[in-house]
């Protein structure tokens, strides 16, 4: 079988492909599996419940359930939904949004595969690229973009603290050296959460990467996947996001919805304007269900009530748990462990291992656990910039979703930390 590059780049490994494969496979018999390695959500009674009332909703609505399995949207989205999302964000943080600011794709992993494909790679004889200001950032962005050397990583500055925590920030001073520098940057692109650490940037760090956008005349790409106002899985008190310079990403997966692939993206007109028309061509329209049974929600309120009085405190109270694990198990050894801000992970970093964290990875999924191996995350190197892979932490930290049932989190925790020992 010929490929094409375009073939070879995305059908060729990738740590995307090795997370959700882990995912997706059956386990050997005999075994004990703990899956924390890929980002499943966690199933909330109450957040299924409101989604079962809302679908017996549809089933006794007249003809409301074949009309929503029956025909095709437009390629930006269902038009009630779109309305639905614009009016709760237009009356609750005064942006100013219409339906024309919001385009729906299947998943917000589809979307930044379009986004960063119209903005980065050749255009007008020049490769621009993408600026990922905090690295180590999310890895189901690191093969997206067609061409190759699309993608250049600001490595993060850290600072650690005497209770085996460690937090990282952006390094401004050498994101602004390297724009100030650089003609070939096609945008700036962060996570909030970030997904791997579990970091929040702040209000201001936010304020400042935008302001740097407008500089420059680039978009600011802001994943809010884990983000507000929903599924709201952020303990600190921060405040959404959005102006003309920024292209917001939302989801409905961290808030029940994994499987029905609904990404929300709010920008400005002509970004969702182009947005629509790759979606048109690559996947005619995006799935229907999610928008039909989120978008009632979204205007009433219930869901980000919902986000708010039971996925927050969910996952916060885990947290907190998880973390006192790790100090559990992990006590008499040199570990540090990201200071837990949001999401629905903790970053690891055990810097006496002997071996690289793919390695590792390899030996706890023979025993049953599944993680993340931290090298995946640290991607975008540039001949101008200090090499990610000379980064402290690069094939020192692991990614932990601690989502799952507390038994199993807790076994993956003391058999990791076993296995550092022995290593």
């Amino acid at each position: 079988m010929i490929l094409s590059d375009f073939g070879k780049k995305l059908a060729g490994p990738s740590g995307i492909n090795q997370l959700m494969d882990d995912l997706g496979k059956p386990f050997p018999e005999g075994i004990r599996i703990v899956q924390m390695g890929g980002g499943n959500p966690a199933r909330i009674p109450e957040i299924e419940k409101m989604y079962r009332s809302r679908m017996e909703e549809i089933l006794s609505s007249g003809e409301e359930f074949e009309n929503l399995i029956g025909r095709y949207d437009a390629p930006q989205g269902k038009t009630a939904f779109l309305d639905q999302v614009a009016s709760y964000f237009s009356k609750t943080y005064g942006w100013k949004i219409t339906r024309e600011n919001v385009a729906v794709s299947n998943g917000s992993q589809s979307a930044f595969f379009y986004l960063f494909n119209m903005f980065a790679g050749i255009s007008e004889g020049k490769k621009r690229k993408i600026v990922f200001p905090l690295v180590p950032e999310y890895v189901g962005y690191a093969d997206q973009c067609v061409e190759n050397d699309m993608f250049v990583g600001i490595p993060s500055s850290f600072e650690f603290f005497p209770d085996h925590t460690f937090k990282y920030h952006v390094d401004f001073n050498l994101l602004e050296k390297y724009l100030s520098s650089h003609d070939d940057v096609a945008g700036l692109c962060v996570t909030r959460p970030t997904n791997p650490t579990g970091n929040v940037l702040t209000d201001d760090e936010i304020s400042h990467l935008s302001k740097l956008s407008k500089k420059y005349d680039i978009p600011l790409f802001l994943d809010n996947a884990y983000g507000l106002p929903w599924p709201n899985i952020i303990w600190d008190n921060v405040n959404p996001y959005w102006d003309e310079n920024v292209v917001l990403s939302m989801s409905l997966s961290k808030i029940g919805l994994p499987s029905l692939r609904t990404g929300i993206i709010i920008a400005r007109k002509e970004i969702i304007d182009a947005l629509s028309k790759i979606n048109a061509i690559a996947a005619l329209a995006s799935g229907s269900v999610g928008q039909s049974l989120a978008g009632p929600l979204i205007e009433s309120g219930k869901l980000i009530e919902a986000a708010k009085n039971c996925v927050k405190p969910y996952y916060q109270k885990k947290a907190i748990k998880t973390q006192a694990l790790i100090h559990k198990y992990f006590d008499g050894t040199n570990y540090a462990v990201h200071v837990s801000e949001g999401s629905i992970f903790m970053w690891l970093y055990l810097p006496e291992l002997k071996i690289s964290t793919i390695e590792f990875y390899n030996r706890l999924k023979e025993k049953g656990v599944f993680v993340m191996p931290g090298e995946y995350f640290f991607f975008g190197n540039d001949k101008s910039l200090p090499k990610i892979e000379e980064h402290p932490h690069f094939s020192k930290c692991l990614r932990l979703n601690y989502a799952g049932n507390e038994d199993d989190v807790d076994y993956g925790i003391s058999l990791i930390a076993q296995e550092y020992k022995n290593c």
